[in-house]
């Protein structure tokens, strides 16, 4: 699926990607899927409160969510100084259904015969009982194009893979690139949606002050992060 621009004559739409902060999945090295009782780590806390931080000085229209937990979470220290807001839960930008591989262990899955295909060629991989890449890839983008208000910044949090797919889409790149692009939680990248869309940053964790000791390892879910702890 290629984005198309949401309208003409317009000024254009800027929308604030997030990861969810860093997850009691992410610590344990499991792809949680949409696993509900997954939650923001105590890494994960201290990593929104400054996302909170960085964020505070913009002004959104409009806060839209994955409805899983560790979303919410993340979002819910940036509404702590906006009243006049509240989180609106969008179902497409839930993270990727991985049917039987919900809730194992990665270095488990990443011995599995279809791990190659995830990594090189993701158009191709639909999950045991689960989602395709390429249904992933397009609800969710939908989501964005739909959610977009032209002029106006909006909030949206989501989840690795997401978010690695919109971007690609965005780009105007093919499906197999995804796993080019690192999403590192809590970390934002910034659209905007005129005549063409325009990647203004991607995976962008300034706001962290982590490390810069990068982990180039291919990884599913979005993975704990670039950044070795």
């Amino acid at each position: 699926m290629r984005a198309l621009p949401i309208r003409s004559g317009s000024k254009p739409a800027v929308i604030y990607l997030v990861r969810h902060g860093h997850s009691t999945a992410n610590l344990k090295g499991i792809l949680a899927g949409r696993d509900r009782s997954i939650h923001l780590s105590q890494r994960g806390l201290s990593e929104v409160a400054l996302l909170a931080k960085r964020l505070e000085t913009v002004k959104f229209a409009g806060i839209y969510s994955s409805p899983l937990p560790r979303c919410i979470e993340t979002l819910s220290s940036v509404l702590e100084t906006r009243s006049n807001l509240e989180i609106e839960l969008v179902d497409d930008l839930i993270e990727m259904d991985y049917g039987k591989w919900s809730s194992k262990k990665l270095s488990t899955l990443s011995k599995k015969s279809l791990w190659p295909t995830i990594q090189k060629n993701p158009s191709q991989v639909r999950f045991p009982d689960g989602e395709s890449f390429a249904e992933m890839n397009a609800r969710s983008t939908s989501a964005v194009l739909r959610l977009a208000k032209p002029g106006k910044n909006i909030l949206i949090c989501s989840h690795g893979d997401v978010i690695k797919a919109i971007l690609t889409n965005l780009l105007g790149s093919h499906l197999d690139n995804l796993q080019r692009i690192g999403i590192d939680p809590a970390s934002i990248s910034m659209i905007s949606l005129g005549t063409r869309p325009i990647i203004h940053s991607m995976n962008d964790t300034s706001h962290l002050q982590a490390s810069k000791n990068l982990d180039s390892r291919a990884t599913l879910g979005g993975g704990s992060g670039g950044l070795k702890t």
